[in-house]
């Protein structure tokens, strides 16, 4: 199921190992607990996922001051980002959807008006492909992607501690305290960000290592191993239900998120409030804050240019 409220996914029920079907994602009971939600579940954060250091950037000798919603950075887009905007849907066949939304010039600060298309199929084997296009009329920066919360035990098992991630990756994005990108690109190597042998997600997750005292656990980005395109980002399994979910994409990076300030989030489909750490989010993205390091992959989207990006989800027990 999906909803015109961000472009977002709300539920995706599949078999476990015995053939019992199960929701593996986090949502709400109704749609109005969407709009504004902290956590972003399921949806689609813009203009730029992620953070950008200060609310603030530089793009062709111009400095733009964006709307911020911390006092350190803007987050996925600023407060009122794509996640919270109502998109327009055109279903195009049973198992195919695309949402539209455009955005006006200055849009939470941001330069040029641009026009964004995001389109999910579902394929008889199980795999949600989605889509991701934009196009703008100015120079602008853009990052997209989409904030799913997994947990494959289904969205109301509590955590996802024992859940076993790989992540294809052989360096990550160190970070200030405020989890804002240095610049530097560490090896994972002898370090709890270490995930290219798989290992469950809790093993390392209250380790004394700076990042993970940041953010109270994993909210990290990852530089994907691989050349350009279509590659194998992240493989997350679940030895209690039997289910597996691999993640495809051309993007760059890969930020983990563990649901580590979960607390408190609205009322779910199950009828609770979800805890800290009930669902891990795999954000397939270009790398945060890239507008101020030049070094990291370009951002930027020009007139004439069209950003495209695919993510695929595959399921399966």
């Amino acid at each position: 199921m999906l909803t015109e409220r961000g472009a977002g996914i709300v539920s995706i029920v599949v078999p476990d190992r015995n053939g019992v079907m199960g929701d593996v994602v986090l949502g709400y009971r109704d749609e109005e607990s969407y709009l504004g939600d902290g956590p972003c579940a399921g949806k689609i954060p813009g203009r730029f996922a992620n953070r950008i250091a200060g609310g603030c950037f530089t793009l062709d000798g111009r400095e733009y001051q964006l709307v911020k919603n911390n006092p350190d950075y803007q987050l996925h887009g600023g407060p009122d980002g794509f996640s919270n905007r109502l998109w327009k849907a055109t279903q195009t066949s049973d198992t195919r959807v695309t949402f539209t939304l455009d955005s006006p010039d200055g849009d939470q600060g941001y330069p040029g008006a641009m026009h964004v298309e995001t389109t999910y199929t579902w394929g008889d084997d199980n795999a949600l492909t989605l889509e991701i296009k934009a196009t703008a009329d100015k120079p602008t920066v853009v990052n997209l992607t989409n904030h799913t919360y997994w947990n494959l035990d289904g969205e109301d098992s509590g955590s996802i501690f024992d859940h076993v991630l790989k992540i294809n990756a052989s360096r990550w994005l160190v970070t200030s305290e405020a989890l804002i990108p240095t610049g530097e690109l560490a090896s994972v190597e002898g370090t709890p960000m270490d995930f290219r042998t798989a290992k469950p997600i809790g093993r390392d997750i209250k380790a004394d290592f700076p990042a993970l005292r940041y953010g109270k656990g994993y909210d990290n980005c990852w530089v994907l191993d691989g050349q350009p395109g279509l590659k194998l980002a992240a493989e997350l399994s679940s030895e209690t239900s039997g289910r597996r979910l691999e993640i495809w994409t051309d993007q760059p990076a890969a930020q983990v998120y563990t649901g580590n300030w979960l607390d408190g989030s609205p009322v779910s489909k199950s009828g609770r409030s979800y805890r800290d750490y009930d669902g891990v989010a795999i954000e397939c993205q270009g790398f945060p804050d890239a507008p101020n390091h030049p070094d990291f992959p370009s951002c930027v989207l020009r007139p004439g240019e069209t950003y495209s990006r695919t993510i695929i989800f595959k399921l399966n027990a």
